[in-house]
């Protein structure tokens, strides 16, 4: 990606995520959207699971360009302690999340897309 562009990642955007990343997770899940303080294309988002498996999630969303993100899985924690994230449960909440990620970037491709 060229230095030149400009930051893909503004305030219309962050609201676009704290607005539609809800309608993607699970009716109880709960979503924080928060801009990375060290690069404009980067959001940091944690999620608290529904239920009571008390599990919380961090993960990155870069945007490439306007269209494409790379999301990247940071940690997850059970009850304010670090879970092993090598449990196949732990493995396709990952997934889940991941995929869930990439259908709210699909949803706001009308505001990177301008």
């Amino acid at each position: 990606m060229s230095e030149d562009l400009i930051p893909i990642v503004n305030d219309r955007l962050i609201a676009g995520w704290r607005e539609h990343l809800p309608e993607c997770l699970n009716p109880n899940d709960e979503a924080e959207v928060q801009l990375d303080g060290h690069d404009p294309n980067l959001l940091r988002i944690h999620i608290v699971t529904e239920g009571r498996s008390g599990y919380t999630f961090d993960f990155t969303v870069r945007y490439l360009d306007d269209r494409e993100i790379e999301v990247g899985f940071v940690d997850v924690d059970q009850e304010g302690r670090t879970a092993d994230e090598r449990t196949d449960k732990i493995q396709a909440l990952i997934e889940d999340y991941v995929r869930h990620l990439h259908e709210c970037a699909q949803i706001l491709q009308r505001v990177t897309h301008a």
